[in-house]
């Protein structure tokens, strides 16, 4: 979620791998790759991923590396992509946008200065998901044969779907949205170093004494991606408020404020578009055709890739993972 309020509200533990190995996890796809690819493009050479032509594929390098994390302990992730961007998401897109342009011209003032440094610290903050990079990522998870779902709009609404209809065990996302698309649990952290946490919608309503849709009015409040909070309303108060007044409604009517939209946002939260995904979870890598992909197609530096694809490859005899087919 754009604002991080739901943290302070959120019911978060941390979790050992040992306590979901075997399970089956819808990763937003989006999410999870754009924060592989900015730490490429921060610490990596752009030679090691820029082809000859000058086209940048650090994301193959992103997914070769994130890959592992979850073979090694057991885990089947299923990526999910956003589908159309929903229109009352636009003025964060524009956002999002302008921001990226600004640190571009930042990022190119800073190379010509010699700021090598900030001009790559810069270089991350302007990454976009470019149809190359959505293209050869999902050329190679089907070739590590990693389950791919194509959602109708938000890829992390499209998760939590799957996980509150047992299509899988859990959502994956660093985001908080999850928690207001009604994820049951939210996996978080699979992108860091050590064990991940569990986000839990069902101990998160219990400790506010609110049902899902108290919560999603609190968030409103605060503030989500598709709307500015009240000023002045922090989480706590939008609990107190909600509990008060009965509903985002009564509350805005007791401040006398006003949020464009909010009843289709409201609806968009409770009732958000998805699709009945069947996942196939019966995973064989091939990881030489992976690497051939990679290295020998797109030209990215073979030393980059190498651990990753053994981490794999080695990941593949311990755990199994064709257990399944």
């Amino acid at each position: 979620m754009g604002n991080a309020d739901l943290r302070d509200l959120a019911a978060i533990r941390d979790v050992t791998f040992e306590e979901i190995e075997g399970s089956v996890v819808a990763v937003d796809a989006h999410n999870w790759l754009y924060r592989y690819l900015t730490t490429t493009v921060k610490w990596t050479s752009d030679e090691a991923y820029t082809t000859d032509d000058g086209v940048e594929v650090a994301n193959l390098i992103g997914v070769v590396q994130g890959l592992p994390k979850f073979f090694e302990h057991d885990l089947i992730p299923v990526m999910v992509f956003d589908g159309d961007v929903t229109e009352l998401k636009s003025d964060e897109v524009a956002d999002r946008r302008a921001k990226r342009e600004a640190a571009e011209e930042r990022r190119a003032a800073a190379a010509e200065r010699g700021d090598a440094v900030e001009a790559a610290r810069l270089d991350a903050r302007t990454q976009r998901l470019t149809d190359v990079i959505q293209e050869t990522t999902r050329e190679l998870l089907r070739l590590l044969d990693v389950p791919i779902v194509e959602a109708p709009a938000e890829g992390e609404a499209q998760c939590a779907h799957m996980a509150a209809t047992g299509a899988v065990d859990h959502a994956g996302s660093e985001d908080y949205d999850s928690l207001l698309f009604g994820a049951p649990t939210t996996l978080r952290q699979l992108t860091s170093k050590g064990d991940p946490e569990c986000m839990d919608l069902a101990a998160t309503l219990d400790e506010l004494e609110l049902d899902r849709q108290g919560l999603v009015d609190a968030a409103m409040l605060c503030g989500t991606d598709f709307n500015e909070g009240i000023h002045g309303v922090g989480p706590k108060t939008a609990v107190a408020a909600v509990k008060e007044h009965g509903d985002l409604w009564g509350v805005l009517e007791d401040r006398g404020a006003e949020i464009p939209n909010a009843e289709a946002i409201r609806d968009l939260f409770m009732n958000p578009p998805a699709v009945a995904a069947d996942v196939d979870t019966s995973v064989n890598p091939d990881v030489e055709a992976a690497r051939a992909y990679v290295v020998d197609e797109w030209g990215v530096a073979a030393d980059e890739v190498q651990r990753g694809f053994e981490r794999i490859a080695e990941s593949q005899v311990q755990t199994g993972l064709d257990r399944w087919t």
